[in-house]
């Protein structure tokens, strides 16, 4: 598949911007637990970065280097050109993280005052509650907020102070559809201002509609990076949709499947080539019905980088 002109442009911006953040030659060890194994990794300014990966692949201890929280076995962190844990690295980033904890007694215009101090020019709290759409209930306590509402003040939080790198982890868990596009929106104009951020998410729509740049990690290691057109057509296939009585494990054996699933009455099949599959599929269950194929997107690429030596996709 060849990359969009759009995805072009972005990866020849990267290419000539400034490294805001490295990894390189990293790895990690939680006792006998090799987290990440010699990792070499970039972040360019004015770049969005979609780092993702099944569960326990290394994201967070990826994003706990780059924010000082932690330090690696072997390798070195840098952020800004420093170390990420000193104090004129650390007022130039923001992070919204799903373990953040604040108080749930103070109003949200409160949090938004309070984080602002931490920082040496901070948007004013007027902007920074607009960004994040948040002016309605500023006087409302974060106890009181829904999730949503909750995901939103920690989206202010860590943009409140102007930063020039923002890690996003998961920012729109708990956001319905129209919430979720609008923080996409805002998200998209910080990066157009030249902002640089680092995106994890499981949402693979997210990261495609957003990312300049996608890095796939697994089992500690980077198994596959580019634009999102190129970490697509590192698995280029079809995915093929139908209503078959055929077991998901018969299908799952069929010559040439990479990976199937039920969705609903149907089930949805990753392969590199359709009409053979769908061959067999005819031959073992000529009531097969509502066939439906179409190319494979970031969501099937994702699922077969990230399948195990037993066909299995990591949780």
């Amino acid at each position: 598949m060849i990359a969009t002109l759009q995805e072009s442009s972005a990866r020849e911006h990267a290419a000539g911007a400034a490294v805001v953040a490295r990894l390189h030659g990293v790895s990690k060890n939680y006792g006998d637990i090799k987290a990440l194994r010699q990792v070499d990794f970039n972040i360019h300014a004015g770049e969005l970065v979609a780092l993702l990966g099944p569960n326990g692949a290394g994201k967070t201890t990826a994003v706990k280097l780059l924010l000082g929280l932690a330090h690696p076995n072997q390798g070195k962190v840098s952020v800004f050109g420093g170390n990420p844990v000193h104090p004129e690295v650390r007022v130039r980033t923001g992070a919204m993280l799903q373990v953040s904890r604040v108080p749930e007694t103070l109003r949200v215009r409160e949090h938004i005052d309070l984080f602002s101090t931490y920082y040496p020019a901070p948007l004013p709290i007027s902007e920074t509650l607009a960004i994040a759409g948040l002016e309605t209930i500023k006087d409302r306590l974060f106890g009181d907020l829904s999730g949503g509402q909750r995901q939103r003040v920690l989206f202010a939080l860590a943009l409140c102070g102007d930063p020039d790198l923002l890690f996003l982890d998961e920012p729109t868990v708990g956001l319905d559809v129209e919430a979720r596009r609008v923080l996409w929106d805002q998200i998209r104009k910080l990066v157009a201002r030249g902002k640089s951020v680092l995106l994890t998410t499981h949402y693979l729509e997210e990261a495609d509609a957003l990312a300049d740049r996608i890095v796939v990690i697994h089992q500690g290691a980077i198994i596959a990076e580019g634009t999102p057109s190129e970490v697509k057509a590192q698995t280029a296939g079809k995915k093929i949709r139908c209503v078959t009585r055929l077991e998901l494990d018969v299908v799952r054996r069929l010559t040439g499947v990479l990976e199937v699933r039920r969705d609903r009455e149907a089930l949805e099949i990753h392969t590199a080539v359709a009409e053979p599959v769908i061959r067999e599929l005819l031959a073992r269950d000529p009531q097969l019905s509502g066939i439906e194929v179409t190319s494979a997107g970031l969501e099937e690429a994702f699922l077969a980088l990230t399948r195990d030596d037993n066909g299995k996709t990591a949780a």
